[in-house]
């Protein structure tokens, strides 16, 4: 009977075991809390720290000569012209601020995200590995790899309007059309890849390996002893990335719903409610990134025959 349940386990698409894992994550708020509170616990001090440098970095600059204040839609290639001449101000302070903040909220946000998401996996399974500097090696690896692909989407952009607006008709529709390929091209190659610094972990305190040898394992699963469980990862991962931007929008929806209501209600209110869509969104975000782990750990465990 259990190789019975093992091999039917097997059968099961990896989609159809992720909705019985979020109703067990829902019935287990504990799980949420946790990972709110690791996250929230650098996200604040993170985002004042933005908003202190944004306001001095504002302050400190003239943004009056860039037209940024007649700043519209409506003549496309002026707005554009505009929005160039902005990032000429401001991007030589913002690159000095960067070059000592990014490599700080790395190393702070892997510190922190690595002994954070420890404690919410041993809160669902206490017979899981205790290694919380393992986590943090490989959430810094996946920090790594994640502003490696942003800098790839960055010169992917330049290269768009290099081809499209540099000579003398500028071809706004195809820069557009390929901004936005490219863009898409770059989220599911990381939707689809990525799901591999989000198993190493896992493999990590599941199998009692080492960090390169968890990457590696994570890299390989589908085949041996493990054939079926990449396909299941990469499915559970490409339906997070779906739902992901189903929030956005979403958030995007309800954030503009009183606007109707612009005469009659003050702009505090609509701050108000803009925060409140804001921590409904990433509270949402922060749930379905519990419940990929914990199934994650299920899939494997059910792959390996294990209970």
């Amino acid at each position: 009977m259990t190789q019975f349940l093992a091999q039917a386990q097997k059968k099961i698409r990896g989609t159809q075991s992720f909705v019985e894992t979020m109703a067990r994550c829902w019935r287990r708020p504990s799980l949420l809390a946790l990972e709110l509170l690791w996250r929230w616990t650098l996200g604040i001090p993170a985002l004042l720290l933005f908003l202190y440098e944004g306001k001095r970095i504002y302050d400190s600059v003239s943004l009056a000569p860039t037209g940024i204040y007649q700043f519209s839609l409506q003549d496309p290639l002026l707005a554009a012209q505009i929005l160039s001449s902005v990032a000429d101000v401001l991007l030589p302070p913002v690159r000095v601020v960067a070059i000592w903040m990014l490599p700080l909220l790395a190393v702070a946000w892997a510190m922190v995200s690595g002994f954070g998401r420890m404690a919410v996996l041993r809160r669902y399974d206490v017979r899981l590995r205790h290694a919380p500097w393992m986590m943090v090696g490989i959430q810094l690896l996946r920090i790594l790899t994640l502003g490696g692909s942003f800098a790839v989407w960055f010169l992917c952009l330049h290269w768009a309007a290099r081809s499209s607006l540099g000579g003398a008709n500028p071809n706004l529709v195809g820069y557009f059309a390929k901004t936005i390929f490219l863009s898409l091209a770059l989220f599911t190659l990381w939707a689809v890849s990525s799901w591999i610094f989000s198993a190493a972990p896992l493999i990590a305190l599941l199998e009692g390996k080492g960090m390169l040898a968890s990457l590696g394992t994570a890299a390989w699963v589908g085949y041996g002893s493990m054939s079926g469980l990449r396909g299941k990862l990469v499915e559970i991962n490409l339906v997070l990335g779906i739902v992901k931007l189903c929030l956005i929008v979403l958030a995007m929806v309800f954030s503009a719903t009183l606007l109707p209501f612009q005469k009659e209600l003050s702009p505090a209110v609509f701050y108000v409610w803009w925060v409140f869509i804001s921590i409904l969104y990433l509270a949402a975000s922060d749930f379905f990134q519990v419940t990929r782990l914990v199934a994650c750990i299920d899939l494997w465990r059910a792959v390996r025959g294990e209970a």
